[in-house]
């Protein structure tokens, strides 16, 4: 894995998942965590979006900001994998560049 995108603001608050979407690569990596797990959500405006990334890319959310908002791992879309925060760390040391997108 050499490119690791992480992404923590809302997509029904700010476009920084779309545009992380469309200027990431095939085989680089997106991180939702903090209000951006909304992202990983079935059933909304932006579910097709993340499905489709996650088909030559690795989507992750970061499950205890998941379950800080009161939402299940049933609700996540198929294809986005949960990490803890030892994963999170784990895919910062196993990428060769983190994009913050903000």
């Amino acid at each position: 894995m050499s490119e690791l995108h992480t992404v923590n603001k809302s997509p029904f608050e700010k476009n920084s998942l779309e545009t992380c979407l469309r200027l990431s690569k095939a085989g680089s990596s997106i991180l939702l965590y903090e209000d951006a797990v909304y992202g990983a959500l079935k059933n909304t405006v932006i579910t097709d979006l993340v499905s489709s990334a996650a088909g030559d890319r690795k989507v992750y959310v970061l499950e205890p900001d998941l379950k800080a908002r009161g939402l299940s791992a049933d609700r996540v879309i198929e294809g986005v994998e949960m990490v803890d925060y030892a994963g999170f760390v784990d895919l910062v040391d196993a990428s060769n560049k983190v994009q913050a997108w903000v």
